[in-house]
């Protein structure tokens, strides 16, 4: 069984039926799927998917890049929204210095933030990093007493040294479609130095569409691909990488349950 640890089944408009989904996802072996919000509402709807249909769980939290959208309280929803049943992460959560005029102070704070949020709810997090590895490195080193349940930096896009500092902390690495791109030797390298036990695979769907379908709107039902990538680049069987990474999801989303799509 293949799962896609983090995809944004949320973006309703883009997918269309749920249940035509969820039948294409399953049909390409895919048994699970982490949903992910990035503000309250996106949260919220992520909650009410995994509600409403097997095999989907989800996280919930405030991406750094949607923090304009964050209201008094709303920390307090978010974890309310977690004490149920299939809520198995906060995230995402990061920080993204990607644009201009970015707030750097108010990502961290918020970060820091949804770190001890994490912590008090006893969930792993699931963190986001763009242009601002020295930063979120930093951070993860100052609250790395916040990191006790766990945590993944999703869609890995740095260096195989950024990659041994995190995995120092004890977080796990995870690998989407860059990983299949022909220009990527940097994560090719990453790919075959991530210890059997602390690597992941997603989508993030509806972005990054790996090779072929680079260039097209992104679904779960891709992340076969970069499950052959990452197993070609460790001289593994797919197959057995599916169950090493299955594993790895289930020790780290204590909360991931028996049932599948």
């Amino acid at each position: 069984m293949l799962i896609d640890t983090h995809a944004h089944l949320n973006y309703e408009d883009l997918y269309g039926d749920t249940d035509t989904l969820l039948a294409e996802i399953r049909d390409a072996g895919v048994g699970i799927v982490v949903n992910v919000g990035w503000n309250y509402d996106s949260s919220a709807l992520a909650a009410r998917q995994a509600a409403e249909h097997r095999g989907i769980y989800f996280a919930a939290g405030f991406h750094p890049s949607n923090l304009a959208d964050l209201r008094e309280g709303d920390y307090d929803r978010i974890a309310a929204l977690l004490r149920a049943e299939k809520g198995i992460a906060v995230g995402e959560i990061g920080l993204d210095y990607h644009y201009e005029g970015t707030d750097e102070a108010a990502q961290k704070r918020a970060f820091a933030a949804q770190l001890e949020l994490a912590d008090t709810l006893g969930l792993p997090a699931i963190i986001h990093s763009r242009d601002a590895a020295a930063d979120t490195l930093q951070l993860l080193k100052d609250n790395r007493g916040k990191l006790a349940h766990g945590g993944v930096m999703h869609c890995f896009s740095g260096s195989p040294e950024t990659a041994k500092e995190y995995l120092k902390l004890g977080l796990y690495i995870s690998f989407a479609g860059p990983v299949t791109f022909k220009n990527a030797r940097r994560l090719d390298e990453v790919a075959k130095i991530v210890p059997a036990d602390r690597i992941l695979a997603e989508t993030d769907s509806p972005y990054l569409a790996p090779e072929p379908f680079r260039g097209t709107r992104n679904t779960p039902k891709n992340v076969v691909k970069v499950y052959e990538k990452l197993a070609a680049l460790r001289g593994e069987e797919t197959e057995a990488l599916a169950e090493r990474i299955e594993q790895n999801a289930r020790a780290l989303f204590t909360k991931l349950g028996e049932e599948t799509l």
